[in-house]
């Protein structure tokens, strides 16, 4: 096991945050989380907590003094407004790289997103293709990614990871719609047939990944890796398998791509869809990048497949679904706002 490290996650009190602050504690770790919502978890006694935003310099240089580490995930997501996207995401990276780099921290791993690719054109996206962020989001994380090279090429040792949609623990988010349909004995629709290959993560592997790069000597971790589940089949058979377990007869069904798809952008210029431009550009096609580096560089092996993810994701949603009431929103953490598709639940 290694040495005891003190490790700062911005974005701790998120749906990774916790999870990673979990996986840390649990190897013999410090944890430092930094967050502008509340860290309310049982954990609470056991992390330094500080409140604050990755936008305000003084905030992220509090949180920074003497760790040895950093996982820097906060980020404002694509349902966020506009600006906060770019303050955050961009501006509020630049913070955390510059304090980082003036206090002498010596690993430094940002969480990108494979939304930097754009909408897939090739099947199992190596990391060197080129990079075409979908919307804000996406166009933000490409630039923080240049940030990271060329700190990077001043001789700093940064880690970028771009993991897949990723399930567990915490999560809800649009796979809550899922997971509500599933629990109410609904069919659940998706866009198209559903035989495209769709590739997801679960979280403790996303853990896993990242405690690799933290652990393992600096040169084999100084890169960008692509995160994701080994084990996945088409997005029909691994979102049937949910209400499979479900037990109430449910099944995936159809609908017309290209009509459904226009009516989606519609609902989002209205702001009555729940789902942005990177779930439903790209869920139509096959989305799966090679994890052959990460496996080559890092020893990275996943332990769960895409339907066992799910699974252990909507199993977590039961035993939570006390929790939920009145609770919605865009975060991960929380069930998304149904919007629309609320109406449309009801002809399911």
């Amino acid at each position: 096991m290694a040495a005891p490290q003190r490790y700062l996650l911005t974005g701790g009190a998120g749906f990774l945050g916790i999870n990673l602050a979990r996986y840390l504690l649990a190897r013999g770790h410090q944890v430092v989380s930094l967050d502008i919502a509340p860290f309310d978890y049982p954990e609470r006694d056991q992390v330094t907590v500080i409140t604050g935003d990755i936008r305000h310099r003084d905030s992220v240089d509090q949180a920074m003094a003497g760790v040895d580490g950093v996982i820097h995930m906060a980020a404002a997501l694509p349902r966020y407004r506009v600006e906060d996207i770019y303050s955050t995401d961009v501006d509020g990276s630049r913070n955390v790289l510059a304090s980082a780099h003036a206090h002498g921290v010596e690993r430094f791993v940002y969480i990108s997103t494979t939304a930097v690719y754009g909408v897939p054109k090739v099947q199992g996206i190596p990391e060197e293709a080129p990079l075409q962020g979908l919307g804000d989001y996406g166009i933000a994380k490409v630039r923080v990614e240049a940030m990271c090279e060329a700190a990077r090429g001043e001789g700093r040792c940064i880690s970028v990871l771009r993991p897949k949609s990723f399930v567990g623990p915490e999560r809800l988010g649009v796979f809550g719609l899922l997971y509500d349909w599933a629990k109410d004995g609904k069919n659940f629709p998706v866009l198209g047939s559903g035989q495209n290959r769709y590739q997801l993560l679960d979280v403790e592997d996303l853990c896993r990944a990242i405690y690799l790069t933290l652990t393992l000597p600096q040169p084999r971790v100084n890169d960008t890796f692509n995160i994701g589940a080994k084990q996945f089949t088409t997005l029909r058979q691994d979102y049937q398998a949910v209400l499979d377990y479900a037990g109430h007869g449910g099944r995936i069904v159809s609908l017309p791509a290209a009509p459904a798809i226009w009516l989606l952008r519609m609902l989002d210029r209205l702001q009555l869809s729940p789902l942005y431009p990177w779930v439903y550009e790209t869920v139509t096609k096959d989305s799966f990048v090679s994890i052959e580096k990460a496996e080559a560089c890092l020893g990275f092996v996943p332990h769960y497949s895409n339907q066992q993810a799910l699974i252990r994701n909507y199993q977590w949603y039961l035993d939570n679904l006390h929790t939920f009431d009145g609770q919605d929103g865009y975060s991960h953490r929380v069930p998304w706002k149904q919007g629309a598709l609320s109406i449309a639940k009801l002809l399911f």
